[in-house]
């Protein structure tokens, strides 16, 4: 039955691409939802990769439309595809973990039932995450191209060419050139991401803050910076050929000598929830392995995320 108070009534399911073990867990959560009375569809890329009999599909551009939750099974990369989806409808997201590290998809496959029974219950924690929008202005003064983003905007070089040059205004501001691989502009979420494997720090996911971290840069006195989120910042490439702009690592824009990119923060923001007696440090402390001894080390590898 279904609780009164749960403040969800249509829940739709998606889960990672191409991933063989999809519809075991699929099932066994569509089947956990259908007896506690929610009406329950799948993403219809989802239900090709593992049909199951009984339940609509529902395209991944309506999701936002017609549900008040969708529970992602997958890894970060697929809930980072469902929130730039999902941000301008402002539904919230669960993430059970089918991946390795899982910062966002938080809830452990095993212990799925138990954690999302509290949160449909309206036992959760709400986070509101900031993200990011980039626009692209073409030399040519064709129309602007935009890119939203959740943990990072990253304009970077090709494989095959020399470092490139960019100059970096802040709220139009000139702030200082670099000359590098490439920059990383990263929000609270992304910290832990690309960012975090380039030196930048980790940053509580409340701060209104964005982070700007180089990549191998050619002075090392180039470090990273941490900017408000109001912050409106203008790239310029002064130099480089094959360069490109990723948003999340999930697309790619080319970008020529001497086009800008703007960067700030996006109107919409995603929101995850999380189960009533999730802590981010708690968290850290589990996918980063912070932990005093090698005995307890031992221990928080069997531990589940509460």
């Amino acid at each position: 039955m279904l609780n009164s108070e749960s403040p969800f009534t249509r829940i739709a399911l998606a889960g990672r691409r191409n991933s063989p073990e999809l519809l075991g867990p699929l099932s066994v959560l569509a089947d956990f939802l259908f007896r506690r009375g929610f009406q329950v569809s799948i993403e219809a890329e989802t239900a090709a990769m593992a049909p199951l009999s009984g339940y609509p599909s529902v395209a991944a551009e309506a999701l936002g439309i017609n549900n008040d939750l969708v529970i992602v099974l997958g890894g970060d990369g697929t809930m980072l595809s469902f929130a730039r989806r999902l941000a301008p409808f402002d539904v919230p997201l669960v993430g059970i973990n089918q991946g390795r590290l899982g910062f966002l998809t938080d809830i452990p496959q095993a212990y799925m039932e138990v954690m999302l029974g509290d949160i449909l219950d309206g036992r959760f924690i709400e986070e509101k995450r900031t993200m990011l929008l980039a626009r692209v202005q073409r030399e040519s003064g064709s129309t602007p191209t935009e890119v939203l983003a959740l943990n990072d905007i990253v304009i970077n070089r090709g494989s095959g060419s020399a470092v490139i040059d960019l100059s970096i205004a802040i709220d139009d501001q000139f702030a200082y050139s670099l000359r590098a691989d490439g920059l990383i502009i990263a929000t609270p979420t992304g910290c832990t991401a690309y960012a975090l494997s380039a030196g930048g720090p980790i940053v509580a996911p409340t701060l209104p803050v964005f982070i700007l971290v180089p990549v191998a840069p050619h002075a090392l006195t180039h470090r990273p910076i941490i900017v408000p989120e109001t912050a409106r910042l203008t790239l310029t490439v002064e130099r480089g050929s094959d360069v490109s702009l990723h948003g999340d690592s999930q697309s790619q824009i080319p970008l020529m000598q001497g086009e800008q990119v703007t960067i700030r923060r996006s109107l919409y923001r995603a929101t995850l929830l999380h189960p009533a007696r999730y802590d981010y440090f708690s968290m850290l402390r589990q996918k980063l392995h912070w932990t005093e001894t090698p005995e307890r080390l031992r221990t928080a590898l069997d531990e589940p995320l509460l």
